[in-house]
């Protein structure tokens, strides 16, 4: 399996959700500063970076797990799932892919930070909104890296797009 995770920038929620994912994160309490700080990606990418499938890692089942910042592009994941699926019928890969909108978990905080840090290049302001904003989501983030693992597994579906809006 290839789990995609996706939103807006590609660099807050999705990087949290990829090191869930990943376990890299502590699940059983608040993340502090300085680890959601030293999250790898997290509020590193630019707008030179949008578009692009950042590769995480391996999970513990050998599963490939990627983010991607897709801004408002509604067309990014309905050619990622085409594209998934020519490659399937092609024989490319037979990997079932999950792309998982994290989205629904960002917080007014977390947006007010990313503009200010990423689109103004104001960090001093844009940072600590961010982490506000980390720990404010970093339970919905969880479940909802538990239930794209799960939608995975359970799904027979060869490409799956989940939008999570129970998250919101």
């Amino acid at each position: 399996m290839i789990f995609i995770y996706n939103d807006y920038g590609g660099t807050h929620t999705t990087s949290l959700a990829a090191a869930y994912h990943l376990k890299k994160l502590p699940v059983n309490r608040m993340l502090t500063k300085e680890e959601i700080m030293h999250v790898r990606y997290f509020n590193k990418l630019t707008k030179h970076d949008l578009g692009k499938l950042i590769f995480h890692g391996v999970d513990e089942d050998g599963h490939a797990v990627y983010t991607i910042g897709r801004r408002n592009n509604k067309y990014v994941v309905p050619a990622m799932q085409e594209l998934a699926a020519i490659l399937q019928d092609r024989g490319q890969t037979d990997e079932k892919i999950i792309i998982s909108n994290t989205s629904p978990t960002v917080p007014f905080v977390m947006s007010i930070g990313g503009f200010l840090s990423r689109g103004l290049n104001i960090n001093a302001l844009g940072e600590p909104l961010l982490i506000m904003g980390a720990k404010q989501c970093c339970e919905k983030i969880i479940r909802l890296v538990e239930s794209t693992k799960k939608a995975g597994h359970a799904m027979s579906s060869r490409v799956i797009v989940l939008e999570n809006t129970k998250f919101k």
